[in-house]
């Protein structure tokens, strides 16, 4: 499937050399994140109307390798990356941290740090199928549409079967 996704971006796109593209094989700088995520991160604002929580959300993603821990040294840095400024900017930071636990999305230890300084990121599709009952019909079915399309079936809820 590459090969002709590359083909076929070749036929679109002679003339752009690869090192013009942010190509992952073989460049630091990456991160693994599900296809979904504009849809987890859409989800996940619903769940905190007025407070956001995509930013702070998307700036874990963006700290953690393959192993789903972030190790925070300065909060104040992530807070500015989650698009917080100003003097309450950690405070804001800290306030979507602590939601974002209490749905689920993600758990925390204490440390040099302050009470986020470790972090771990749990699957969001695993707390958005538990979640599906407060959420909104619409943007969970999205979700599921996508994960089906991408065949990513942790979220797909296996039916049991009565004994």
């Amino acid at each position: 499937m590459n090969q002709k996704r590359l083909e076929l971006r070749k036929q679109y796109w002679p003339t752009v050399p690869d090192d013009l593209l942010w190509v992952r094989h073989g460049k630091k700088g990456f991160i693994t994140i599900p296809r979904t995520m504009p849809l987890v991160l859409s989800l996940l604002d619903e769940m905190s109307k007025s407070k956001p929580l995509s930013g702070a959300y998307l700036a874990l993603w963006c700290r953690t390798y393959d192993d789903c821990m972030v190790t925070i040294t300065n909060p104040s840095y992530l807070a500015f990356e989650s698009g917080f400024t100003g003097q309450r900017a950690v405070q804001t930071w800290m306030g979507r941290m602590k939601k974002l636990q209490e749905l689920g999305f993600i758990m925390v230890e204490p440390g040099p740090a302050g009470p986020y300084s470790h972090v771990l990121l749990i699957n969001p599709y695993i707390v958005i199928r538990k979640l599906k009952d407060h959420l909104p019909a619409p943007k969970f079915n999205a979700l599921i549409g996508r994960a089906s399309e991408i065949g990513a079936d942790d979220l797909i809820q296996k039916p049991t079967i009565a004994a």
